[in-house]
């Protein structure tokens, strides 16, 4: 995608999460181990502060504050405006990132897929019913793959896979190939569904997901783990 689409979605999902914070923050966040809606806010808001100083001072050190409890809204619409200032300039500018490219447009990427992600959470633990962007959901698992889990063994905190899967999105005819060799098996299913599931939102059991051919190998390689 390029980066003015990118930039269009993270505009867009920061809107639909800040919108949720008018609900309420003590509502627990289901796959996010004991966080509230607050938390999640803190996370994401900070992780928007954490991304803009690594493209402006190229370090990943950066520790916001946290959150303010009272006016908790206004504080991530500053975040998320701070971030989108800092990502209008040239995808090819140097900045720092915790894995390759180490340039501007890698957070133009990953922002807006994080975002995703967490509106998902945040309009789940509110018990609405989300859905995603087809596109920027695509954009989701191919990092996932290209990007996520090679991250996760460079950071010894995964294997790599003894096989090669496929992951096939049956709405937007996206392919994915991740691991050596021919794939012993695919999974198919919506591309929002699939990276739900990636991410750890969907059981892989969920029927809206197909699998074909070596199923237990393909449940090996997911259990990577493919995302932290």
């Amino acid at each position: 995608m390029r980066p003015a689409e990118l930039l269009h979605h993270l505009r867009r999902e920061s809107a639909s999460f800040r919108a949720c914070l008018d609900g309420d923050l003590s509502a627990p966040v289901e796959h996010c181990g004991d966080w509230t809606l607050y938390d999640l806010a803190d996370h994401l808001g900070g992780g928007n502060l954490w991304a803009a100083t690594a493209v402006t001072e190229r370090h990943g050190d950066h520790q916001a504050a946290p959150a303010p409890r009272d006016g908790l809204g206004a504080w991530f619409d500053q975040t998320t405006a701070t971030l989108l200032d800092v990502l209008d300039r040239d995808p090819s500018a140097e900045a720092w990132t915790f894995y390759p490219p180490h340039t501007v447009g890698f957070w133009q990427r990953r922002r807006p897929l994080e975002t995703l992600i967490h509106r998902w959470d945040a309009e789940h633990a509110l018990g609405l019913t989300p859905t995603l962007d087809p596109t920027l959901a695509g954009e989701g698992v191919a990092e996932v793959f290209d990007t996520m889990a090679y991250r996760m063994i460079n950071r010894g905190m995964a294997k790599p896979p003894a096989h090669a899967i496929r992951v096939r999105a049956t709405d937007t005819g996206l392919t994915c190939v991740y691991g050596p060799g021919e794939p012993v098996a695919e999974i198919a299913g919506p591309v929002a569904d699939l990276l739900l599931m990636l991410w750890g939102r969907l059981p892989r059991t969920h029927p809206g997901l197909t699998w074909e051919g070596d199923t237990p190998a393909a449940q090996a390689v997911l259990d990577g783990p493919l995302t932290p």
